[in-house]
C-alpha cells in the first residue's frame, strides 16, 4: 500500500476538518452529548472496522471518542487510514 507524504496527508486532510496528522496517525475527537450517543457511535464504527480489517486506536471518556489511525505494518498513514476515516465521518455526521 506504502506511506504517503507528510505533504499528500495534509493535503488530503482539508477534506476532514475533524481530523489532524499527528504523531505518523490521522487523529481526531469527537463530543457527542452523552455517554449512550457516543457509544452507539462506537458500536457502528466497530463494524465498520472490521468490515475494512481496519483497526483504530481509541479511547472514550463518558462523551468523548479520541481516534487515531495509522497503518501498523507501514508504520504511518497509509490510504487505508483516509478510507477509514471517510466511513467514520459518515457514522459521526448521523449521530449529530
Amino acid at each position: 500500500m506504502g506511506l504517503l507524504t507528510d505533504e499528500n496527508i495534509e493535503k488530503r486532510l482539508l477534506r476532514f476538518p475533524d481530523w489532524e496528522h499527528r504523531n505518523n496517525t490521522l487523529y481526531a475527537e469527537f463530543e457527542f452529548d452523552n455517554f449512550k450517543d457516543c457509544f452507539s457511535a462506537m458500536s457502528r464504527i466497530a463494524f465498520e472496522c472490521e468490515a475494512q480489517h481496519h483497526h483504530p486506536e481509541w479511547t472514550n471518556v463518558y462523551n468523548v471518542l479520541k481516534i487515531s489511525l495509522s497503518t501498523h505494518d507501514e508504520n504511518g498513514v497509509t490510504e487505508k487510514d483516509f478510507k477509514l476515516a471517510d466511513a467514520i465521518e459518515a457514522i459521526v455526521e448521523v449521530e449529530d
